[in-house]
């Protein structure tokens, strides 16, 4: 199965934890938490539509001044996530900045900002270029289930945390289904694989009924082809399983509630990504600092049953010897038998 979710851990498992994911067919990227993002080229950045950012710390809120000064003067929406609180401290960033010349931009370059409060529900409002970025069209949203995005490709869930008395979000992105297209099966119906699949795939995600038309058009022998063809025709070729989960976990205390929360979020994750600040042999140290050691990530990750975890957000303070039996520590207790389930 060719993976629709491409995740990539842009600073590694000690920078920043900034986790960029390219959507294959979608012509979009996704972008949980917005930390140091300098190392992601422009062209992938303008491939950003979403941003969830999961608290304002710094290491998870910096990159927002650089995100926004590459998609300024451009003809986008960039539509952000928080918690509560999160309007706020968008509104201030924008606030720290002269806009007397924006007029100048030909395109109105806006941010939706919806801050989310756990219990589904929120506020969201909008910044504009043309009105020097003042907070407008504020109003309540409702979030049945937690889930902030709901598409025919796609849908992102979040759970509200905490991280030493402050809120702090999580988010699990989800695809509805993948659909899997046999080329040889296509090949005995008489056509070629090429962009058309994308709007196929689209129209069987929205669940459109087996009359549903598709025109595919190729080139063979310098000679343009074009065909019009029914689902129905196309199911021979089609095979529809479960689409990928994937979960984004940081900056948490370790308490049972938490663990609750982010187990259930996690549920069935094929990569579950989650800090692991510290080895368990400093978990005085990371319950002072309200963040989870390896033990406790990897406890987690197998009471949430995912498919494989990915630690991250390391403490500078273990060097390269350490940061491996970080990882060991992580997988041992991921494969523990014993471990706790939280339910």
């Amino acid at each position: 199965m060719r993976p629709t979710f491409h995740p990539h851990l842009v600073n590694g498992p000690t920078g920043d934890p900034v986790l960029f994911v390219d959507c294959l067919f979608e012509h979009r990227a996704l972008l949980f938490d917005l930390g140091d993002i300098r190392a992601l080229a422009p062209r992938k950045l303008l491939r950003i539509s979403d941003v969830f950012v999961t608290h304002a710390h710094m290491d998870h809120f910096i990159g927002f001044d650089w995100l926004l000064r590459i998609l300024l003067g451009r003809d986008r929406e960039l539509q952000l996530f928080g918690p509560p609180g999160f309007l706020d401290q968008v509104e201030h960033k924008l606030r720290a900045y002269t806009w007397n010349l924006v007029h100048n931009y030909v395109s109105d370059f806006t941010l939706r900002v919806t801050e989310l409060d756990g219990r589904e529900a929120g506020r969201r409002a909008s910044f504009r270029c043309h009105n020097m970025f003042r907070r407008e069209d504020e109003t309540s949203v409702i979030c049945p289930g937690n889930v902030l995005l709901r598409e025919p490709a796609l849908q992102v869930q979040c759970t509200l945390l905490d991280h030493g008395g402050i809120p702090c979000m999580a988010y699990a992105l989800q695809e509805q289904a993948h659909v899997n297209v046999w080329k040889n099966r296509l090949q005995d119906i008489g056509l070629p694989v090429g962009a058309w699949l994308r709007d196929m795939k689209q129209a069987v995600l929205r669940n459109e009924p087996e009359q549903w038309q598709i025109d595919v058009a190729w080139r063979e022998d310098d000679l343009l082809h074009e065909r019009r063809v029914s689902l129905a025709e196309l199911k021979p070729a089609l095979r529809i399983v479960p689409g990928q989960k994937i979960a984004f976990v940081t900056d948490v205390a370790w308490h049972e509630d938490n663990a609750r929360r982010i187990a259930d979020l996690a549920r069935d994750a094929d990569l579950l990504y989650i800090e692991a600040v510290f080895m368990e042999r400093d978990a005085e140290h990371g319950q002072r600092k309200f963040h989870l050691t390896a033990r406790q990530a990897g406890e987690i990750a197998r009471a949430a049953n995912a498919g494989s975890v990915t630690a991250m957000h390391f403490s500078p303070r273990y060097q390269d010897g350490d940061r491996i039996a970080l990882r060991a520590e992580v997988e041992a207790a991921f494969a523990d038998a014993s471990a706790s389930n939280f339910n």
